[in-house]
C-alpha cells in the first residue's frame, strides 16, 4: 500500500481538554512531505490513443509479475504443479477477471486509476494451513504413507512427472480429482466472502471500521503477511539460487542503485527530426528487466548443458524448456466459463481463511484509495465513493470466485506509483490497461508463455516484490508516534504472537487436542493465520490501550484537514460522480444509500478546474 503524502505542518492539538498531552511524553507527531508536482494529465483529461496505450503497457507489464506469483502460488496450494493445463486456465481467468475489474472500478467504482489485481492477502492463510497439515497433497489413502511419490510440487518437487504405467495413471487421475476438489472449494467460498464484501460495500460498514481500525492495526497484520510469503518465495527461489540471485539482483540495481540515472532513448519527431530524450525506462521496468535477464541467464545455462535435464530433480525446472510443450498444446483463443473447474463447494477452514483475507483486503485498499488521490492531487474520496469501491471489490471477488480464479481481485498499490512517476493519472489510461489484461485473459497462448517462465526466475522477482510490500507497509508507521510506549507495546506484541502462534502449531501439532478432531481443524485453521493471530491483538490492543487519534495515526489517515493542512487541488469532487443521469442523483433516495451520491438540483455546477481546501 503506498501511504498518503502529508504536509510538513505539524500536527496540531485539538482544543478538548486531555487531547492537547500525548500519554508517556513523547513529541508531537511532525509528518513531512513533499508538495505532490504538477501532472502531465488529470484524471478526467482525455489521453491521445499513442500515449494512452504506452502508459497502459507500463501498468501492465509492471503488475504482471505479481499476477504470475499469486496464481503460482494457488497453483501449489491446490497441488496443481503436475498439470500444465489447470495451471494455464488458472492464470488466464487471473488475467481476465483483473481487466473486468480494472474497468468496473474505474467506470463504476470510486473512478479514480486504481489497477485491480491479483490478491496475496487471500493466499497467505491458506499456505499456513498447508504448512500445518503435512498430508495437504496427499491422497486419503495415502496420508501418512512413506511409500507414496508426491507428485504434486510441494516445497521442491519438480512438476513434472509423468506417468509411465497403469498404476501412474491411475494415480495422476486420483490426484487430478484431489486437485478439482480443492479448487472448487475455493470457489464456493470466494462467491460467499464476495457477496459478504459487497454488503460491506452496500450497507456502508467500512467507513464505520476505519474509526476503529487504523495504521497501529494494519500494519503488524499486513507485515505478517509479508513474512510468510517469504516461505512460499524460498520454494521457488530454491530450485536454482543463482538465477532468482541474478533476478533480484538486476531488479534491485535498476530500481535503486540507478535511480537516479534516466535511459537515453533514441526518437524522431517532425520537429525535431532523430534525437535521444532521457527516460527512467530502467526503474519503471525494473522487475521487468530482472525477469528478462534471469530468463536469459536461463536460457544460456539451458543451452549450454549446466542444468539437469532429469526431470526428478528440482533443478529440471530451471530449464527455460522444461514445460515447453504447454505453448504448443494450448488453444489460441480459451474463454474462461462459470464453473469451469467443477460445481462449487464448502470447506469451513477455507471459508475463515477467506474471510480473514477479505477483511485485510478492504482496509488495504482503503488506504490505498486515499494514497491514489493524493497522488493524483486530488481531494480524499468521500465515503459514498469508497462504500461504492468496496462493493464493485467485492463483486469482483465473487466472479473470481464463479471463474475458479482460486483467489480474489484487490487494489494495487504498485500501480499508484506509476501514476506518480509518469505524471500521467488519465482514466483513459487504465481503461487501456484493463483491455489489455482481458485480452491477455482471452488468448490462450499468451498464458502459456508466462507459464514457462522458469521457478528461479519468478522467484527472484518475488524476493524484490515482497522484499518492497514489507517496506511499504513499514512507511504507514509514519503518520504514528513511534516515540510511545504504547505504540511500540502493541505493535511489537502483536507481530510477536503472530510468528509464535503459527509456528507452534506447524513444530507441535499435536499439543491441540479438544478432543474432538472437527474442531481441531477449526482451532488449528484460525491459530495458524499470522493475520488472524497478529490482527486481533493489535485491534484490541489499539482500542482498549489509552491513546489519542493523533498519537494512533487515525487523524492523518481520516481526516487531514484537522492536521493543518492547506492543499490545492487540481480537480475537485466531481471526479468522484457515478456515472448515472444528473437527475438520478438529485432523487431524494441518493441520500440514505451509502454507496450513491446525493446531489440537489443547485449543486449540479461544478468548477472543474481547481479547488483549495
Amino acid at each position: 500500500m503506498v501511504e498518503n503524502e502529508k504536509s510538513s505542518d505539524s500536527i496540531h492539538e485539538d482544543e478538548e481538554p486531555g487531547e492537547d498531552f500525548i500519554p508517556n511524553g513523547q513529541d508531537k507527531v511532525t509528518i513531512e512531505a513533499e508538495e505532490v508536482p504538477g501532472l502531465l494529465y488529470n484524471i478526467s483529461d482525455r489521453v491521445p490513443v499513442h500515449i494512452a496505450m504506452f502508459g497502459a503497457l507500463q501498468h501492465t507489464l509492471i503488475a504482471l509479475s505479481s499476477q504470475l506469483a499469486v496464481s503460482s502460488l494457488v497453483v501449489d496450494i491446490v497441488c496443481a504443479s503436475d498439470f500444465p493445463d489447470i495451471r494455464r486456465d488458472l492464470l488466464s481467468s487471473t488475467l481476465l477477471m483483473n481487466g473486468v475489474t480494472t474497468l468496473l472500478m474505474v467506470t463504476v467504482g470510486i473512478r479514480l486509476p486504481l489497477f485491480q489485481g491479483a490478491a496475496s492477502e487471500y493466499i497467505v492463510p491458506l499456505l499456513a494451513m498447508k504448512m500445518v497439515d503435512t498430508d495437504f497433497c496427499k491422497l486419503p489413502t495415502e496420508s501418512g504413507s512413506d511409500q507414496f511419490l508426491n507428485v504434486s510440487m510441494g516445497m521442491g518437487d519438480t512438476g513434472s512427472s509423468f506417468p509411465t504405467n497403469t498404476s501412474d495413471l491411475h494415480v495422476m487421475e486420483d490426484k487430478r480429482a484431489l486437485v478439482l476438489s480443492k479448487l472448487c472449494e475455493l470457489q464456493g467460498c470466494l462467491i460467499l466472502v464476495g457477496i459478504i464484501h459487497c454488503l460491506v460495500g452496500l450497507t456502508g460498514i467500512g467507513g464505520l471500521l476505519l474509526k476503529f481500525i487504523g495504521p497501529v492495526t494494519i500494519v503488524p497484520a499486513m507485515l505478517l503477511m509479508g513474512t510468510y510469503l517469504a516461505r512460499a518465495t524460498a520454494k521457488f527461489a530454491r530450485v536454482h539460487w543463482g538465477i532468482a540471485v541474478v533476478t533480484s539482483v538486476t531488479a534491485i540495481v535498476m530500481s535503486q542503485y540507478l535511480s537516479k540515472r534516466k535511459t537515453p532513448c533514441p526518437a524522431w519527431s517532425r520537429k525535431k527530426g532523430f534525437h535521444i530524450f532521457w527516460y527512467p525506462f530502467h526503474q519503471i521496468f525494473s522487475i521487468l528487466i530482472g525477469i528478462l535477464v534471469g530468463w536469459g541467464v536461463a536460457a544460456l545455462m539451458t543451452y549450454a548443458g549446466a542444468l539437469t535435464d532429469d526431470s526428478s530433480k528440482a533443478e529440471f525446472m530451471a530449464r527455460t524448456d522444461a514445460r515447453a510443450d504447454i505453448i504448443w498444446n494450448a488453444n489460441w483463443f480459451k474463454v474462461p466459463y462459470p464453473n469451469q473447474f467443477g460445481t462449487p463447494t464448502f470447506n469451513t477452514g477455507v471459508f475463515i481463511a477467506f474471510f480473514i483475507g477479505t477483511l485485510n483486503s478492504i482496509l488495504d485498499s482503503i488506504g490505498d484509495y486515499y494514497a491514489c488521490a493524493r497522488t493524483c492531487n486530488v481531494p480524499p474520496p468521500p465515503r459514498f465513493a469508497v462504500n461504492r469501491a468496496i462493493t464493485v471489490e467485492g463483486f469482483g471477488t465473487t466472479l473470481s470466485g464463479v471463474l475458479g480464479c482460486g483467489h480474489a481481485t484487490t487494489t494495487y498499490g504498485g500501480n499508484i506509483g506509476v501514476l506518480g512517476v509518469t505524471k500521467v493519472a488519465s482514466r483513459d489510461v487504465m481503461l487501456w490497461t484493463a483491455v489489455m489484461y482481458i485480452v491477455f485473459g482471452l488468448v490462450g497462448k499468451v498464458s502459456a508463455v508466462f507459464i514457462t517462465i522458469p521457478l528461479p526466475v519468478l522467484g527472484g522477482a518475488m524476493i524484490v516484490m515482497f522484499g518492497m510490500f514489507n517496506g511499504i507497509v513499514l512507511s504507514n508507521l509514519q503518520v504514528v508516534s513511534l516515540s510511545s510506549t504504547r505504540n511500540l507495546a502493541i505493535i511489537g506484541t502483536s507481530i510477536l504472537v503472530g510468528l509464535m502462534v503459527p509456528y507452534w502449531l506447524e513444530v507441535y501439532p499435536d499439543d491441540l487436542k479438544t478432543g474432538n478432531a472437527y474442531n481441531d481443524n477449526i482451532l488449528k485453521t484460525l491459530l495458524s493465520n499470522p493475520i488472524l493471530c497478529g490482527g486481533i491483538i493489535a485491534g484490541f490492543l489499539d482500542n482498549t490501550v489509552p491513546g489519542t487519534a493523533r498519537e494512533r495515526g487515525i487523524t492523518a489517515w481520516q481526516e487531514p484537514e484537522k492536521c493543518g493542512q492547506t492543499l490545492k487541488y487540481s480537480e475537485g469532487l466531481e471526479i468522484y460522480t457515478p456515472l448515472l443521469p444528473a437527475r438520478l442523483l438529485s432523487w431524494r433516495v441518493m441520500k440514505y444509500l451509502p454507496f450513491c451520491q446525493y446531489k440537489p438540483v443547485e449543486d449540479n455546477v461544478c468548477d472543474h478546474k481547481e479547488h483549495t481546501v
